[in-house]
């Protein structure tokens, strides 16, 4: 009996492990959702039509709406914006406020760049060329998915995960740090971090920069790294929401 009871209390001092579906969930989605897209043509159908809805070229490639306004003025306003959040939190350094609000913004100084510099460093690496740059689109290069041999001629590609659009879904991390201050903000700041990255990612589309799976990998990136950021900068952000 007493062995029974010994293992047994062992057992309960022992911490169990949760998944955090936060994390893993769209993370997952993301990879069944990426490999359907490249290896069942997905990527393709899409630009097919939107390649022929312009006319059979990128005719929004530099058209001002796409180019101008969503691609150079949205990356400037993503940089103002930053350094908007930069000023406010140097304004609440000795302010009543900032026993509310320091720690919220500290973490979205973080982890609306975390995403972005991660999505910068993987296109180095995963070689991935954009629409414009195939031949079926009037550039010179084959359809290569991600992880596929790519020949050493073609150069490298620096279009997977979608740059420009990482910049708006890195203001995804605004559901974590609204959110720490009060859950319903939570899901106002998710809606615009999401808005800003559909933005972004459907101009850079329509242009022929990207194809859908680039996108969704970028967002998927921003996601976890916000996530992965709040577990370390809000610990806290589970038990209030």
């Amino acid at each position: 009996m007493s062995n029974t009871v010994l293992v047994r209390a062992r057992a309960s001092s022992v911490p169990r492990l949760h998944p955090d579906l936060l994390l893993w969930g769209p993370l997952c989605a993301a990879a069944v959702a990426i490999a359907l897209l490249q290896s069942a043509g997905g990527d393709l159908w899409l630009a097919d039509h939107l390649y022929a809805w312009e006319g059979g070229r990128w005719a929004l490639e530099h058209a001002w709406a796409t180019e101008t306004l969503v691609h150079q003025w949205g990356k400037r306003l993503d940089v103002v914006a930053w350094l908007a959040l930069a000023a406010v939190r140097i304004y609440l350094v000795r302010k009543p406020a900032a026993r509310t609000w320091g720690k919220p913004l500290n973490y979205l100084l973080v982890a609306t760049v975390a995403g972005p510099l991660l999505v910068s460093w993987m296109k180095g690496w995963t070689l991935v060329d954009c629409p414009w740059d195939l031949a079926r689109y009037g550039g010179a290069h084959p359809y290569i998915e991600l992880l596929q041999a790519r020949p050493a001629a073609y150069g490298p590609g620096r279009c997977f995960p979608a740059g420009h659009a990482s910049a708006g879904y890195g203001w995804l991390a605004l559901f974590f740090g609204l959110g720490a201050v009060r859950p319903r903000l939570g899901w106002f700041g998710l809606a615009i971090g999401a808005m800003i990255g559909l933005a972004f990612g459907i101009g850079q589309q329509l242009r022929g920069a990207h194809f859908l799976s680039h996108d969704i990998a970028a967002a998927t990136t921003c996601w976890c790294m916000a996530r992965l950021v709040q577990r370390f900068m809000l610990p806290s952000w589970n038990t209030r929401t």
